[in-house]
């Protein structure tokens, strides 16, 4: 892959306690889709079980690479970049069904069926929509930092940046903007993550790679969540929802009633995260689904946050 920086990769996923021991790049994957566009995967190997992780809105399936990083090695990893992003074609279409129709069609093309399905707030709403259509091709849910009803104001500033960013000429310059509109960002992976999510633009200067041609419609989206409140009592699949403990978006509250809506649900936090909860803390976000795709995850309660609260104070 061309923008695989291995000796960085490997440098902040040790800084953040992910244990690894295969720094091979996965392999790239080009997917057609029926009358669609065609999707990018990153297959990260491995002869386990298989999970498809789904970025959120901007994001590429790079988001994933430590996390993936530390399960390839008991688990085949594939990443997706969602229709208009990244590396996979632009659409005119860009509502939930049409994103999980995609999905359907990588599977078949990688011929998995029956996956472990994680996604990171879009990621999460796209994985949702699959699994309640397909629960034939669904092992397990994880929904990571999203829910029915999330604070959608608390998502303003990261909103306005990726809005109002109008090209720069260097990735270092990206940078500068980025710990500007959030200086406790980490730079080192605020680095990593600008070099996947940008390309030339026709004058040379850095622009984004996911389709910005129209306003992303928020407002169908936030119907879309709503709407799962009714449909998800149907889901048979395991379901976990991964919130960043320190997250603005999803409160410990909506977690729990979110999670208490699935027949087989059950919700954490991941501590030390907001709502990049897999850049934020890879190592305890791989450790869970590690767990939960084993079987072996203990749900959190309100009264085990209360307790922990206590505890701190």
């Amino acid at each position: 892959m061309e923008d695989w920086y291995p000796e960085a990769l490997a440098a902040i996923a040790t800084r953040l306690g992910v244990a690894f021991t295969d720094l091979a790049p996965p392999r790239s994957r080009r997917l057609r889709t029926p009358s669609g566009p065609d999707i990018q995967a990153l297959d990260w190997g491995g002869q386990g079980p298989s999970a498809v992780l789904l970025h959120g809105g901007a994001l590429t399936a790079r988001t994933w690479d430590y996390v993936a990083l530390g399960l390839r090695a008991d688990f085949r990893i594939v990443a997706l970049d969602l229709r208009g992003h990244g590396a996979s074609d632009w659409a005119n279409d860009y509502s939930i069904e049409s994103c999980a129709t995609d999905v359907v069609s990588v599977l078949d093309g990688l011929a998995i069926e029956r996956t472990h399905l994680a996604g990171m707030s879009l990621g999460g709403i796209v994985a949702c929509e699959l699994a309640l259509r397909h629960p034939d091709r669904t092992a397990s849910l994880t929904m990571v930092d999203v829910v029915s009803r999330p604070i959608f104001a608390a998502t303003a500033r990261m909103r306005g940046f990726i809005s109002d960013f109008r090209g720069a000429s260097t990735i270092n310059e990206v940078v500068e903007m980025a710990l500007a509109a959030s200086p406790k960002s980490d730079p080192q992976r605020l680095q990593y993550r600008m070099q996947a999510l940008l390309k030339r633009g026709s004058d040379g200067r850095l622009i984004w790679k996911n389709d910005r041609r129209r306003p992303t419609d928020f407002a169908a989206i936030l119907r879309h969540l709503a709407g799962f409140e009714v449909r998800v009592h149907q889901m048979p699949a395991p379901f976990l929802l991964a919130r960043g403990g320190d997250s603005l978006i999803v409160t410990e509250e909506a977690a729990h009633d979110f999670a208490a809506r699935f027949p087989n649900g059950r919700w954490l936090n991941i501590p030390g995260a907001g709502h990049n909860v897999q850049e934020d803390n890879p190592r305890e976000l791989a450790n869970a689904l590690r767990d939960f795709w084993g079987g072996r995850l203990r749900s959190m309660t309100l009264e085990d946050v209360e307790h922990c609260t206590a505890q701190d104070g």
